[in-house]
């Protein structure tokens, strides 16, 4: 199980499904991982190409396999439309550390509908060194503890 932090990069969209017909959309993201949700800032009028270049990070304890991203757009005075989303699987980030901004597929209602872009590190939460040495000693030995 990872332990540890996630930091993710939010850089950018495109070519998302504008849900605003006269104007341009006003998108931002949900940011999801197991329990914890962080929202960005909103694009305001920057439509379906917008930029963020935002950071956040999450603190993991437990089973965590993916981050979810819900891309809304927001709507003054009505509810905020759904956009589409994105499910990163976060195996490949426990094992390399990190992944350089990467596009995943929007999704919604299982059709393509444009791209996020972001990059990913995994900081691993760092053990004491008296808790390491002892599980790199690879049998019983004499504690020279005096108690």
């Amino acid at each position: 199980m990872p332990h540890g932090t996630l930091e993710v990069l939010l850089v950018s969209a495109k070519s998302l499904e504008n849900t605003d017909f006269l104007n341009n959309m006003d998108p931002y993201v949900i940011l999801t991982c197991r329990t914890q949700e962080q929202k960005s800032s909103v694009a305001s009028g920057k439509g379906s190409d917008p930029e963020w270049n935002e950071t956040f990070v999450f603190n993991l304890t437990g089973d965590v396999s993916e981050l979810v991203l819900k891309i809304l757009d927001s709507d003054a005075g009505t509810d905020d439309d759904f956009v589409g989303e994105a499910t990163i699987p976060l195996d490949a980030l426990f094992t390399e550390g990190s992944i350089p901004p990467t596009a995943y597929n929007v999704v919604k209602d299982e059709e393509y509908h444009g791209e996020i872009k972001l990059g990913l590190t995994f900081t691993p939460e760092a053990r004491s060194s008296e808790y390491v040495e002892e599980e790199n000693l690879g049998g019983w030995q004499q504690s020279s503890r005096d108690f």
